[in-house]
């Protein structure tokens, strides 16, 4: 999940909550939405491939 900041930046949250903390995990904050879908397709590719 991407969400824009306040700050104009990108951030990429987990899918699933953190069970730990009740809320999503940041996976990185990125200056264009494009470098944070990038990031985010690395992933997945990690999580399918490790």
């Amino acid at each position: 999940m991407i969400r824009r900041l306040a700050s104009g930046e990108y951030r990429l949250y987990s899918r699933k909550v953190d069970p730990k903390t009740g809320k999503r995990r940041n996976l990185g904050t990125f200056a264009t939405r494009e470098g944070a879908e990038k990031h985010e397709r690395e992933v997945q590719y990690f999580k399918r491939h490790a």
